[in-house]
């Protein structure tokens, strides 16, 4: 993906789209491995709080990543139910995609959680229904009749602010290689320059050993496995493999977000979009498998699906046609999450390895919290004491 660069500043860093533009290693002080969300929004702080520090993204693929998470995450920004000690860093995270980044698509949307007993801060669902009038076709209101309200809560594009992060970082003095396979060494990387033949194999076209005092190891769920098998550091952190099936139900830019029994819906291109919750990691060497519904093989994995069927009288419209099922796992999109071990309410974290190495993990609260962690990866780096949202 050309990242368009016309615009940028004689100071702007060089992108190798392609094996044809020769590669000389310049030498580097810092080698950011991915450049998903996460590790590009890190180079893109790096750059501003430590200008000085020669900088490198790489990624296997494109900008964003479809191999990755970043292009199927939730992109919801909510506070609901985070401590009063990360409310301000939220906040600053929803004011960076809100207005730092334009093209995210940010869009202010309530979030409703349904509940089926009486709790603190909770209204009665039916008295919703003149603010959101397709709430009937989706609830059964007697079974949830509470919700609970953050009018905070927006969506955006997650691959848009990766795009974004990236772009930027490059305009400032970042260096950026795509379509570069990173294998960590100690003191470095080693990184495989990856083309297509005219049979469509991707192949290793070259090979070349970067050494810099700093990597940051920014490969989602793949990171801990990375740092385990190359590095031999044992992490406490694990993985798990998340589907987002469609509904084809009508929405507007009027549609809340609902969430029920940790099922989200998300209103997005005119539908919603199924994000399910995530109950236990996935053992090493799993491979999705998809699950039967009524006798008939469908495409989404067996864990999915079985909390799609618990919720079919609550939200009746899971049992409808609506709901797109696939006919094979291929057909029903997912990607592999992180599951940061040892963080409170496994929020986003970044971890020292030996060697100058860090691990810069997302997970579940990414949307969320996932950009101030990276500054604060990058802070570090920089000798920065200070937070922008302290």
């Amino acid at each position: 993906m050309m990242l368009g660069m016309s615009e940028t500043a004689s100071k702007a860093g060089q992108v190798w789209a392609h094996v044809g533009q020769a590669f000389v290693d310049p030498g580097y002080d810092v080698i950011v491995a991915g450049a998903g969300r996460m590790g590009a929004a890190c180079a893109l702080y790096l750059r501003q709080l430590a200008p000085d520090l020669r900088t490198l993204l790489l990624d296997e693929g494109g900008l964003p990543n479809e191999d990755g998470a970043t292009i199927l995450a939730p992109g919801i920004w909510t506070g609901m139910d985070l401590p009063a000690a990360w409310q301000a860093e939220a906040l600053w995270v929803r004011t960076q995609v809100a207005t730092v980044f334009g093209d995210a698509g940010f869009d202010e949307r309530t979030l409703l959680e349904l509940h089926a007993q009486e709790m603190d801060g909770t209204v009665q669902t039916s008295s919703l229904q003149a603010r959101f009038p397709t709430l009937s076709t989706l609830v059964q209101m007697e079974g949830l009749p509470f919700a609970r309200l953050d009018p905070q809560a927006a969506t955006y594009r997650p691959g848009a602010v990766a795009l974004a992060c990236a772009q930027q970082a490059i305009r400032q003095g970042a260096d950026l290689m795509l379509n570069a396979r990173a294998t960590l060494v100690p003191g470095g990387v080693q990184v495989e320059r990856l083309t297509v033949t005219n049979t469509h194999q991707i192949i290793t076209h070259e090979t070349h050993v970067l050494s810099a005092p700093r990597v940051i190891i920014a490969l989602g769920a793949g990171g801990p496995y990375a740092a385990e098998h190359d590095l031999g550091v044992h992490t406490a952190h694990a993985r798990a493999y998340r589907q987002v099936p469609r509904l084809n139900v009508s929405s507007d830019s009027a549609s809340p977000v609902l969430r029920a029994s940790g099922l989200t819906l998300r209103p997005q291109a005119g539908g919603y979009t199924l994000v399910p919750p995530i109950h236990h990691r996935d053992p090493h060497g799993y491979v999705p498998q998809g699950g039967h519904l009524t006798g008939v093989p469908t495409g989404l994995r067996r864990e999915t699906l079985e909390d799609l069927v618990a919720l079919m009288d609550l939200l009746p419209v899971l049992g409808t046609g609506a709901l797109e099922l696939g006919r094979s796992i291929s057909d029903v999109p997912g990607a592999w999450l992180v599951l940061p071990g040892g963080s409170p309410g496994g929020r986003p974290q970044h971890q020292a390895l030996p060697g100058g190495a860090h691990l810069l993990l997302g997970g579940p609260l990414a949307d969320v919290l996932g950009l101030s962690t990276a500054y604060d990866l990058a802070a570090s780096m920089a000798g920065v004491q200070t937070r922008p949202w302290n």
